[in-house]
């Protein structure tokens, strides 16, 4: 009886007369449980060969709920897809065809250099360019893709909530916002008479990271920022794939939903344009947006000048880039241009760029030039896009990325996979779509600078051959070290030479341990005219600035050093300052009773001596020990 009322049910709402659900008997006896929304999906599911997701369903009456609940799940999923289900599944179609039959993805491609900027820190155009950077952080946004956990790195947290570095404590997301509101403040210093501006952030985040990103920003009062500046944009997980015929795979644990994996971080453009936060931009008289990744404690750094590139340049697309040397296991901006005319400036991972050369001509591949170093940059995935004409290409495809699938086949017939699969895309994959008429180009930065992503766990960083980058924390952390030493260094400081250490069994430099608060320096000319002659740091030294206007005259420190001051208060430092200082005391990362965050970097710090300077109130000060 309950069957024959939902097909009359179902003959009123759809017309059965194409016999659109025959296919799947055990679909057409529930349609009467359906809403008209609801079977609508069910036309497009069975249209697009997913029969098989209704196979189980019982009669009508019995798991109701669950069945409405699997269309609720179908419907996020239709929506949070540009061009809905049917294009994915379409382009998965295509693209596992293309896996299976082998498919070079660049056939008719020839690689040459693209065009773009090489910086020396330091020098005359650096600093011409760090300064008009800062004159254009006003009109700029930022977008920082933060969808991991930091599993890989052997912590259970969100890697926004990791220390940079351990001598002040603090962590990624706080390091960022207040690096964005020290350019902030910067800006609206040049830009005199002017209004002041915010610089936006937007943070893309996952089912994972939502809600700890959400508490960490709000515990701490979003780090200085208004709440209003920040904006944060879930992204949604996509169908896995069971088979080359892209049926949609089941949740092991629940027949009544669909498994799903991450998508990449080539879902932020999408999320921007669907968002409508690119018109706000727009209408605010916004005109870059720099995107960025969640564990790169140097980044901020090359910031100023990689936006001055951009101005400079007309760049309408800016990939920041460090050099790589040949065959190096990082990805190389490349152009590519097309037997058919086809050109595009685009990341080549590197175990694909030595092959494309050698079948290109270049019999040798991947090789280094007279520099050193191989001509095509280390792509670092940190983008600066011309926000007109990023919205008038995402006016065309929603925000659409091209995307890749990575099927692990369980043998060399390639019918079947070991698991299931899914697309995946990557936010630096963007250019592919652009036409040759754009101005897409690149800054390569020095690496010291401007890269250090924390991404492997102490065991796994172990275990990389001598001389290659480790990318854990504790190099993360001793590149800070080393770039804000060198940095001083080059301002005029005479910094005694780092000693070598191995911690979690990793072989690293130890400079000084100096660090500063963003507000402090945003660029090198605020170093510089902070800086005065005839000062001096020991190995064994930690030095901490936490204010704007501190000012360092022939001080001579060989221990530890802290000074707080407000921005109302003007500081000079001289003198000698001598302790017995904090040293690095070895940890093993295995140690449970030392927290994760500390055990990764295998060290950590033991405070046994220190001259601490607090300055509340506002004035000129004067300290001389």
């Amino acid at each position: 009886m309950a069957s024959s009322v939902a097909e009359k049910l179902a003959g009123v709402r759809v017309g059965d007369g194409d016999g659109w659900a025959s296919v799947a008997p055990n679909l057409r006896k529930n349609l009467g449980v359906l809403s008209s929304e609801e079977i609508e999906l069910a036309k497009m599911l069975l249209h697009e060969g997913q029969k098989h997701l209704f196979d189980h369903w019982p009669e009508p009456g019995v798991d109701d709920g669950r069945k409405k609940s699997f269309f609720d799940q179908v419907a996020r999923l239709n929506s949070s897809y540009p061009g809905g289900l049917v294009s994915y599944i379409q382009n998965a179609k295509r693209l596992l065809a293309d896996s299976k039959a082998g498919k070079n993805p660049y056939d008719g491609f020839t690689p040459t250099v693209p065009s773009g900027e090489v910086l020396k820190f330091g020098d005359d155009n650096f600093i011409m360019l760090e300064e008009v950077g800062v004159r254009e952080a006003r009109k700029a946004a930022f977008v920082l893709v933060a969808g991991g956990l930091g599993e890989r790195l052997g912590y259970k947290g969100i890697k926004l909530s990791l220390p940079v570095e351990t001598t002040t404590g603090r962590c990624f997301i706080q390091h960022y916002i207040e690096s964005i509101l020290a350019l902030q403040e910067a800006s609206s210093r040049q830009a005199q008479g002017q209004c002041k501006a915010e610089i936006p952030l937007v943070i893309m985040t996952s089912d994972d990271t939502h809600s700890p990103t959400v508490d960490l920003l709000e515990s701490n009062n979003y780090f200085g920022m208004k709440s209003t500046q920040v904006t944060l944009l879930k992204q949604e997980k996509v169908a896995c794939l069971d088979d080359n015929d892209a049926r949609l795979a089941f949740d092991p644990n629940d027949k009544y939903k669909i498994q799903t994996k991450p998508h990449g971080h080539g879902d932020v453009h999408a999320l921007l344009y669907s968002s409508g936060i690119l018109e706000i931009w727009r209408t605010a008289g916004k005109k870059w947006v720099l995107f960025f990744q969640d564990t790169n404690g140097l980044l901020f750094k090359a910031i100023p000048a990689s936006l001055g590139v951009s101005a400079t340049k007309g760049y309408h697309v800016n990939s920041l880039a460090v050099p790589r040397k040949a065959k190096e296991a990082i990805g190389g901006i490349t152009k590519l241009t097309h037997t058919d005319g086809r050109s595009m400036v685009i990341n080549v991972e590197y175990n694909q760029l030595d092959p494309l050369l050698r079948a290109t001509g270049h019999p040798d591949g991947d090789v280094n030039c007279d520099t050193g170093f191989s001509p095509f940059p280390g792509n670092i995935n940190q983008l600066i896009l011309e926000l007109e004409p990023y919205f008038e290409e995402l006016s065309k495809t929603q925000g659409a990325i091209s995307e890749f699938v990575n099927p692990k086949y369980k043998d060399s017939t390639k019918t079947s996979f070991k698991s299931s699969t899914r697309l995946e895309c990557m936010m630096q994959d963007y250019p592919k779509t652009l036409s040759p008429s754009a101005r897409v180009g690149f800054t390569v930065m020095d690496t010291w600078f401007a890269y250090s992503p924390v991404k492997n766990n102490p065991e796994d960083a172990a275990k990389v051959p001598k001389g290659n980058p480790y990318h854990s924390a504790t190099s993360g952390e001793m590149a800070i070290y080393r770039a804000n030493s060198l940095i001083l260094k080059k301002a005029g400081i005479q910094m005694s030479d780092p000693i070598t250490d191995v911690f979690n069994g990793q072989e690293v430099e130890v400079w000084p341990r100096i660090t500063w608060s963003p507000k402090w320096a945003v660029t090198f000319s605020d170093v510089k005219r902070k800086v005065e002659a005839g000062c001096s740091v020991s190995q064994i030294s930690t030095l901490v600035i936490n204010g704007q206007n501190v000012f360092l005259d022939s001080l001579s420190l060989d221990g530890t050093l802290i000074v707080n001051a407000i921005d109302e208060a003007e500081v000079k430092v001289t003198g000698s300052v001598q302790n017995k200082g904090w040293v690095l005391e070895h940890i093993d990362y295995k140690d449970t009773s030392i927290p994760e965050k500390t055990r990764i970097r295998g060290f950590r710090i033991q405070k046994i001596e220190q001259l601490e300077l607090n300055y509340t109130e506002p004035g000129n000060f004067c300290f001389k020990s």
